[in-house]
């Protein structure tokens, strides 16, 4: 019996699960600022570079369409990254990220439920399945 449990504890499946569990925990208490507030606004700060990294660019030949498109372009996305930057400004200067409600620390700490509740799961279903081997292994010793 202690072999088997032995056995059934030491499979990568179990390492991974353990591993991924630990890994979204210290995710989770990093992103949700319990340690520290810098790692909170250093977690939300990446996510917004990130947001804003995306893109696609496409190149035409120059003509003076194009050319007064591309100008209105980079003014429109100019005048909307001032708009954010006030925008998180004016929310940084009223307070009202302290105590809002993180979008990302909520995701992080579904996934960890959802994590533990599949290695309790897995274990509880490991004990069951066990159990009839346990119970021929006593018959057999018995007679």
């Amino acid at each position: 019996m202690l072999a088997m449990s032995k056995s059934l504890e030491t499979t990568v499946y179990h390492s991974l699960l353990r591993i991924s569990v630990c890994v979204f925990a210290v995710l989770l208490v990093f992103d949700s600022g319990i340690v520290s507030q810098s790692t909170k606004v250093l977690s939300r700060g990446a996510q917004q570079y990130v947001a804003n990294a995306v893109g696609i660019t496409v190149g035409v030949s120059p003509n003076d369409v194009n050319v007064l498109t591309k100008r209105i372009t980079e003014l429109e996305t100019e005048l909307d990254r001032k708009d954010r930057e006030i925008a998180v400004n004016l929310n940084n200067n009223n307070g009202a990220n302290v105590g809002s409600f993180d979008t990302s620390t909520f995701v992080l700490s579904v996934i960890l439920f959802i994590l533990l509740f599949l290695i309790v799961m897995n274990y509880i279903l490991d004990y069951l399945r066990s159990q009839p081997l346990l119970i021929e292994r006593r018959k057999t010793k018995v007679s």
